[in-house]
């Protein structure tokens, strides 16, 4: 099932061929978490889709307020199979024939949402390995900072990954600096420091991202930065993890030669779940 436009529909009645997320990438997207009903740090995901529409110069509809799209989410997840955890996505196309030059700039949108195992944020201690991904850089400029349908470099990238034995990969700008993961930003913690690359490198404003900056800023005695990383810095770190929405925090176990551990990374999982809990 999905909600297509406000209706809730079988999935197989959706039609491609003339829409131009499927044939331009002409389309933004957010992923959410629901947990007992409550669609998690949704006003962060509600500005920045806002913001990824204006940018790619979509017409917002005047009913596309938060409290519309919270309710179009939501019921969504009231029809199906009842389980605690939810990954919405809802996707913005604009909603115009046309090749290049659109013919209007109105949009439709779709939800779809499917079940989580878990309810909160948990750590699993698994090998995960990752190493960069030079195929392809992104650019230092403010599209890469939108989550566009276009995830060429996500997914060769993924790709990549899987053929060499990796868990994910390491996205590099094209300054040559580490920017984020595949799925997710980059932390990397040393001498009580936690640093992470600032959006004007060409990553993602993660809305996780901005959860644990948070989080972090009110430990005492940790320092947060938002610098520039370079591949080199990667092996000095005592601590590498990748933060999504979906996962939480992820700790990476090895980068080339280099292993490492996850104590600071646990803790900073502790404050988020009490987060999640309590507000």
């Amino acid at each position: 099932m999905i909600n297509f436009n406000g209706t809730i529909i079988d999935s197989s009645l959706n039609q491609l061929h003339n829409n131009r997320a499927f044939l331009f990438g002409d389309a933004v997207f957010e992923t959410l978490k629901v947990l007992d009903n409550k669609i998690l740090f949704f006003e962060d995901h509600y500005f920045r889709l806002m913001s990824s529409m204006r940018i790619l110069r979509m017409e917002i509809p005047m009913n596309f307020t938060m409290e519309f799209l919270e309710q179009q989410v939501l019921s969504l997840v009231a029809q199906q199979d009842k389980v605690p955890s939810y990954r919405v996505r809802i996707t913005v196309y604009r909603d115009a024939e046309g090749f290049y030059i659109p013919q209007t700039n109105e949009v439709g949108y779709i939800i779809n949402a499917l079940p989580l195992e878990n309810t909160l944020y948990t750590i699993v201690d698994q090998p995960y390995e990752v190493d960069l991904y030079k195929d392809f850089y992104v650019t230092k400029q403010l599209l890469s900072s939108v989550k566009s349908t276009n995830r060429a470099i996500n997914i060769t990238g993924s790709i990549f990954a899987n053929e060499n034995g990796l868990q994910n990969c390491l996205l590099v700008n094209d300054t040559k600096n580490v920017i984020e993961a595949l799925n997710g930003n980059l932390f990397m913690f040393i001498d009580k420091k936690l640093i992470t690359p600032p959006l004007s490198e060409g990553c993602i404003g993660g809305i996780l991202r901005k959860q644990i900056l948070a989080i972090a800023k009110k430990i005492e005695g940790i320092e947060v930065i938002e610098e520039p990383i370079s591949p080199f810095e990667l092996q000095k770190a005592e601590e590498l993890f990748i933060t999504n929405i979906i996962t939480g925090i992820q700790p990476i176990t090895k980068y080339r030669k280099k292993e490492f551990k996850n104590d600071f990374a646990k803790e900073l999982l502790v404050r988020l779940n009490a987060m999640v809990r309590f507000g």
